[in-house]
């Protein structure tokens, strides 16, 4: 299964049998089959019909469209969702159990802890100019380790506490491993004001839209999360579910900018925003799939899991009816 990534103007979808035809200028351009698409998505002007969407959806193709200026809106159609309601009323019942909540965001935090730990060492071996900002760095990150752990830490406000200070010393130490000339001095967004952060954004959206597709397969609710706190149309599930996968995007990026698969000049500003143009975006997407297949088996996998489980104690939990008296 595969991603389709659209990025020229002027492009037109059909269903021509059981394959999306591509058209530009009139000509059409290729087909690939419905039984390869896993998604597709669109950042530039692409023309299809609304039952060309529906039919997607039936055969659990999933379309994200990126619109608006700087591509700042996002429109989502989703493939086929789970339909057991089970795991929805485990989920929620879970929402209300502090400490298995605790449970799940010490494991998230963990993981994310251990693999920013294990790129800064990397790092010490590709850049040993930079071991002492490194060094300092997974120092920083271990000390978080251990307080993340402590059996004394019963809040996760405290643990959300512990994984920003950390996470500010790792931004700090990884800025060592780019270039001057990229400006990149921690982590910066909505808007992204470097090239580096830029690069950043994007995989981390593309990795939370993989999350909220995983959960909805999985009949999970990605807007019901249990580390990140409930916001008005925040998914906090998927972004839990991304968190300890972060450093992998972050490894990821820098190794296009260590090999110069992104340059100084794929990047423009705009303002205070820093935008990926379109020569960088086709060679950014190029790479896009190959690196984010493996993540989206692991998230399908996780959530599987995860859904089974609160079907479960949905299940153990569920009273029975009792009997009416006629």
């Amino acid at each position: 299964m595969t991603t389709l990534y659209l990025d020229r103007r002027d492009t037109r979808l059909k269903l021509e049998g059981r394959a999306l035809a591509l058209y530009a200028d009139g000509e059409r351009r290729g087909t690939v089959p419905l039984t390869l698409l896993d998604a597709v998505v669109m950042r530039s002007a692409v023309t299809l019909e609304s039952s060309l969407l529906a039919q997607l959806a039936e055969a659990g193709v999933s379309v994200l469209a990126f619109g608006g200026r700087n591509a700042s809106k996002l429109a989502v159609v989703h493939g086929r969702h789970h339909n057991d309601g089970a795991r929805r009323i485990g989920q929620l019942r879970r929402f209300d159990d502090p400490a298995w909540c605790l449970r799940w965001a010490r494991t998230l935090v963990r993981g994310k802890l251990r693999r920013q730990q294990r790129l800064l060492v990397e790092g010490v071996a590709v850049r040993p100019d930079q071991r002492y900002a490194l060094t300092k760095g997974y120092l920083a990150i271990g000390r978080a380790r251990t307080r993340a752990a402590a059996p004394e830490l019963t809040q996760i406000d405290s643990l959300r506490g512990i994984e920003g200070a950390a996470a500010a010393a790792y931004f700090r130490a990884y800025g060592g491993l780019f270039a001057e000339e990229f400006g990149f001095h921690g982590r910066n967004r909505r808007p992204p004001r470097d090239p580096v952060n830029a690069a950043l954004s994007l995989g981390y959206t593309l990795l939370h839209h993989e999350a909220v597709r995983a959960c909805y397969g999985a009949g999970l609710d990605p807007i019901i999360g249990y580390y990140h706190q409930l916001d008005f149309a925040r998914e906090s599930l998927a972004s839990d579910l991304i968190e300890p996968l972060r450093p992998l995007v972050d490894q990821w990026v820098w190794a296009l900018f260590r090999e110069q698969v992104l340059r100084a000049d794929h990047f423009r500003q705009d303002g205070d925003t820093c935008l990926l143009g379109k020569a960088g975006r086709q060679h950014f997407y190029a790479r896009w799939e190959g690196f984010v297949r493996p993540q989206r088996r692991l998230l399908r996998r996780l959530t599987r899991k995860l859904a089974v489980g609160l079907a479960d104690y949905a299940k153990a939990t569920t009273a029975a009816p009792k009997e009416m008296d006629a």
